[in-house]
């Protein structure tokens, strides 16, 4: 790291985006003094509830503010900024049609906020889903189509000039949890003699998934597996004890997820170009 101080900004969907495929390199990245911001669409208020006695439907989003509030203090992440969308809930699911469910609101209105935050903090490095969202949820996708529109436009002088000074951010990365990486969860779990269910489900799931080998960073994290594994603990009504991330001892899990891997979104990835950290090259 240079003397002058990265910034990096994420924007995600949900509480808990931030931990199984970043939270180590969030949490290396803030010890060496990178400045992290951490944009959340939603509180999560679709999603699972692990434990009756850790929150209801009706107040699950709230409880959901408070884990993802602990997780990015255990990560090191300086500021979490709720957008105020509700949950839209998986494809195909009554949340879909929520009037204020985040796939539900107005574009435009969402990259307005967007490019806002981004002139505000001036990012080096912004961080989203790819384009299938990991598993194909409805809001990870959305996030994903209004970071692109926000990237471009924060950079256009022309564009909503009271939102701030225009900004170019340098590097959009995608982090890719890999197939690869659910294969040694399924070969480690099937060596224990555990269920194999939940890998049905998600082959066809991920059948729009990132391709294993289409990746410019892999960072290693065995460092901060410590961070990374109690900000994931943080997350109590989502990761419960039937939870896939739960099956093994949490030495073996870490194991399995101890590297991180990025994909360049923007600029377009020279062939075979490999970053040692997402910083690498950019002029601070």
């Amino acid at each position: 790291m240079t003397t002058k101080q990265p910034r990096l900004l994420g924007f995600y969907a949900h509480p808990d985006d931030e931990v199984l495929g970043i939270g180590g390199t969030l949490a290396q990245y803030s010890a060496n003094g990178t400045t992290i911001e951490w944009v959340v669409a939603t509180r999560g208020e679709a999603g699972e509830i692990s434990d009756p006695t850790l929150a209801t439907p009706e107040n699950l989003g709230q409880v959901r503010e408070q884990e993802m509030l602990c997780s990015a203090q255990t990560l090191g992440i300086s500021h979490v900024t709720f957008l105020g969308y509700r949950d839209s809930g998986m494809e195909g699911t009554v949340d879909n049609q929520h009037p204020a469910a985040y796939i539900n609101a107005d574009t435009d209105e969402v990259v307005a906020k967007l490019v806002a935050i981004i002139r505000r903090v001036r990012p080096h490095v912004i961080l989203t889903f790819e384009p299938f969202g990991g598993y194909g949820h409805p809001d990870h996708i959305a996030i994903h189509k209004h970071t692109h529109l926000a990237l471009s436009a924060a950079a256009d002088a022309n564009f909503r000039p009271e939102l701030g000074a225009p900004w170019q951010t340098p590097r959009l990365f995608y982090p890719v949890l890999r197939p690869s990486t659910f294969m040694a969860l399924k070969e480690r779990m099937a060596a224990h003699g555990l269920p194999l269910d939940f890998f049905d489900g998600l082959a066809k799931r991920r059948g729009k998934g990132w391709p294993d080998e289409n990746y410019q960073a892999a960072i290693a994290v065995n460092d901060t597996s410590a961070a990374k594994w109690a900000a994931f603990n943080c997350h109590r009504t989502q990761f419960g004890a039937h939870s896939i991330f739960r099956q093994l001892p949490e030495a073996e899990i870490a194991d399995i997820f101890s590297t991180e891997y990025f994909a360049l979104a923007y600029p377009e990835p020279e062939n075979g170009i490999r970053f040692n950290t997402l910083f690498e090259g950019i002029d601070l």
